[in-house]
């Protein structure tokens, strides 16, 4: 997908720090962590996902499903905004 190979070093960075926030959720998984604690980082955890999701999935449309013209770059706006609104 060429896509992913254009934002290869973005998208891996971001996966890093996705990485790292889950390794952090696992750190905190103790028996004595406290819960408020743990399910900010589940839901920082989730949002990171979550955006991930949306630029992969964006570049996908952009690239592979709306012709490469304006109009269909106009026609896919309606539908970016609403899995920004659903993925956030």
């Amino acid at each position: 997908m060429a896509h992913l190979a254009k934002d290869n070093r973005k998208l891996v960075a971001r996966v890093r720090r996705i990485g790292g926030q889950v390794a952090a959720l696992e750190r905190a998984l103790t028996p004595d962590a406290d819960c408020g604690a743990v399910l900010h980082q589940l839901a920082a955890v989730r949002g990171a996902v979550n955006g991930l999701m949306l630029q992969v999935l964006e570049g996908h449309l952009r690239e592979h499903v709306a012709p490469a013209n304006r109009r269909g770059q106009a026609e896919l706006e309606p539908v970016m905004a609403v899995l920004r609104s659903y993925l956030k």
